[in-house]
């Protein structure tokens, strides 16, 4: 429900707003359950799109894998996206929705890294087959069904990140697996395809990309929406990252793999959330997607209510001059001081509609002002109204506005403000997006945001965006050389999980080995003869915590720790001691083991000589007040505790305190 206007009575919209958010049973995730999920019937699937490690671009010969700064460029080419009718007589939707935006997109080029391939004036070279063989690694560790033949084609891209207007992509395999702690969660596809450029900036109507990743080897791996709640969604994004890294043959850092996720709700649609570069973003994304679309439908309900036929639904606006009305609000004030044209606007029966809550923090205006920045190019602040939980039109801004555009009790006010040559489009943005909400969710792409909330991006694109690619050949495989790749695989990320927990390695420390894929690394030192759980949690908790604290060396590689233990054991050093080299090592990889021991002023001991001043630090826990000092436990673990660095390198540290124990008595 939504909060009634009654005469005399002020309107709260930020109550209106709670009271919204009470009505479709919101629950923030940490307090989610199960329950809630099936409730509303959260469905989620991924399409994670990972950066192949290769020399070259994959369809020409431009390095790959070389990035400039935003200002190191030696060319610029403008371009405008217009839509042009399909085979089928039909226009796509985001392609009219780009197109009404009037964009001026800027490409700026550096000659070290592309060519006059990527605009289209230059046939493609044949697909880099570097690429295409990791690209089918892979897919058989995503156990796919290899196509017999690849066949390339163009999907169209709309949004202006690819100048040529499409995208050349394979299909190399279908419907394979992936298995969960709980589940199997199914695989639709896995496709190679050209990387987009990285985008600058967008800013009105002006934006600007770099062309340096354009073109890049891409593989793509979708799911089918089988992922039931944000957690298993989580779980499936890391799981094919870690796959992917298991091979050592794909890229790693900023940009280097990117998902996209699909939610829907029972009632609702698919919805793409877009780029999430961080895979513990994904749950609260997917949950709060997941709600908004739920809140939506709580919308169109409340609307079908007031309007048994939204087909005779009409919007009215009028302009209007805040200096003739004596208007009080200070953004409409100050954008009719800088030439913007302001118009009021009427919205029959919406009455709490905009304050009704959609995603924490926000409301249905934000539906209305993130259109108005994506199509008609109006920067925010580009909207208020008597609902706005910000900044609201005051109660005589409101009743003036009311008055000019006849509105009655039931009907929410809004200003709009922008350029004058935008006002049209921001005028047909509104009115198209409030009568999508009698419809319930409309199928977009957004945005997402770190605070777990999105923004809209564009209109989802129509299914029929591909088609087949004239300038390249298919290219037959052989059967003969699926096999061969088959037998060089990596271990399956499955697999990976089971022995890490056969090792004892702490299972927190899981996720951080698997996404470094440094299992191997790990597999070489316990050969060595060192303990795996004292291995595992070194990598998983001490290397974790050194990454966060040290910048790490060019020349660090994880490989070094082989020779670290290596060294320990040759000198019969004991693998405590790693702890402190550790962080010398991450910092310093050239020095050598002996100056390291240097570093730490590591000193050898003997067992007697570390256990020699036991009784001068008993007498002197004696002395100092510390609570609880009679129990023996305590005694022993202060002791330890003074002895612990000198021992480490020259005794197991459980040693130690046994013989600490069995000396005090």
């Amino acid at each position: 429900m939504t909060q009634k206007k009654t005469p005399g009575k002020h309107f709260d919209p930020h109550k209106n707003y709670r009271d919204t958010m009470k009505a479709i049973g919101y629950v923030p995730r940490a307090k989610a359950t199960q329950s809630d999920y099936d409730r509303i019937g959260f469905k989620s699937g991924l399409e994670v799109h990972q950066q192949l490690k290769t020399k070259q671009k994959l369809f020409c010969r431009c390095p790959a894998g070389v990035y400039h700064g935003d200002n190191d460029y030696h060319a610029e080419i403008i371009r405008h996206m217009r839509p042009t009718l399909s085979e089928m007589g039909e226009y796509d939707g985001t392609a009219l929705m780009e197109f009404k935006t009037r964009k001026e997109i800027t490409y700026r080029i550096n000659n070290k890294t592309t060519c006059t391939y990527e605009i289209d004036d230059t046939p493609p070279f044949p697909i880099n087959r570097e690429a295409l063989e990791i690209a089918l690694e892979i897919s058989l560790l995503c156990k796919l069904n290899i196509v017999g033949e690849v066949h390339i084609t163009r999907k169209q891209y709309l949004d202006g990140s690819i100048p040529t207007g499409f995208q050349r992509t394979a299909i190399l395999g279908v419907e394979g697996e992936i298995q969960l702690k709980n589940k199997k969660v199914g695989l639709i596809q896995l496709s190679i395809e050209e990387d987009a450029c990285r985008e600058i900036s967008d800013i009105g109507h002006k934006r600007i990309y770099k062309t340096d990743r354009l073109g890049m080897p891409l593989i793509e791996t979708v799911t089918h929406p089988q992922c039931l709640n944000p957690d298993e969604l989580r779980e499936a994004a890391d799981y094919i990252r870690f796959l992917n890294r298991s091979t050592g043959k794909v890229r790693t850092g900023i940009g280097a793999a990117r998902q996209d996720t699909n939610v829907s709700c029972e009632g609702g649609t698919r919805v793409e959330i877009k780029g999430v570069s961080h895979n513990k973003w994904l749950p609260e994304l997917s949950h709060n997607e997941c709600f908004r679309q739920w809140a939506l439908l709580h919308i169109k309900k409340l609307l079908l209510e007031r309007v048994p036929d939204p087909q005779k639904w009409e919007m009215r606006h009028a302009e209007v001059d805040p200096y003739s009305l004596s208007l009080e609000h200070a953004n409409a004030i100050g954008f009719a001081e800088k030439g913007y044209k302001v118009v009021a606007i009427a919205l029959p029966e919406f009455h709490g509609i905009l304050s009704h809550f959609t995603q924490p923090g926000k409301c249905f205006t934000n539906e209305l002002s993130d259109r108005l920045k994506v199509i008609a190019c109006i920067e925010r602040p580009n909207i208020t109204s008597d609902e706005d939980l910000n900044d609201p039109l005051s109660e005589n801004d409101a009743t003036k506005l009311a008055a000019l555009l006849k509105a009655s009790p039931n009907d929410a006010i809004a200003l709009i403000w922008g350029p004058d040559e935008d006002i049209p489009t921001a005028l047909e943005t509104i009115d198209e997006r409030c009568r999508m909400a009698f419809d319930g969710v409309p199928r977009e792409t957004r945005r997402p945001l770190p605070d777990g909330t999105t923004l809209f991006e564009r209109v989802l694109p129509g299914a029929d965006r591909m088609y087949p690619d004239t300038d390249s050949a298919p290219i037959p495989l052989d059967e003969k050389y699926i096999e061969k790749l088959r037998e060089g695989l990596p271990v399956d990320i499955w697999t990976r999980y089971q022995q890490l927990a056969q090792m004892q390695i702490p299972e927190d420390s899981h996720a951080y080995i698997l996404r470094r894929n440094l299992v191997p690394v790990i597999e070489e030192i316990v050969a060595l003869g060192f303990p795996p759980r004292f291995v595992g949690a070194l990598f998983g908790h001490r290397l974790k915590r050194i990454e966060g604290k040290y910048p790490m060396h060019n020349d660090f590689t994880y490989h070094k720790l082989v020779d670290l233990f290596r060294f320990l054991k040759d000198n019969k050093i004991h693998h405590s001691l790693a702890k402190l080299m550790l962080p010398v090592i991450y910092q310093h990889p050239n020095m050598d083991f002996n100056s390291v021991l240097t570093s730490i002023n590591f000193k050898r001991r003997t067992a007697d000589e570390l256990l020699a001043p036991v009784d001068y630090l008993v007498e002197k826990f004696k002395e100092i007040k510390i609570a609880k000092k009679d129990r023996p436990e305590n005694v022993v673990n202060w002791v330890m505790g003074q002895l612990h660095k000198q021992a480490l390198g020259n005794i197991d540290p459980a040693e130690l305190y046994s013989r600490i124990k069995e000396r005090i008595g």
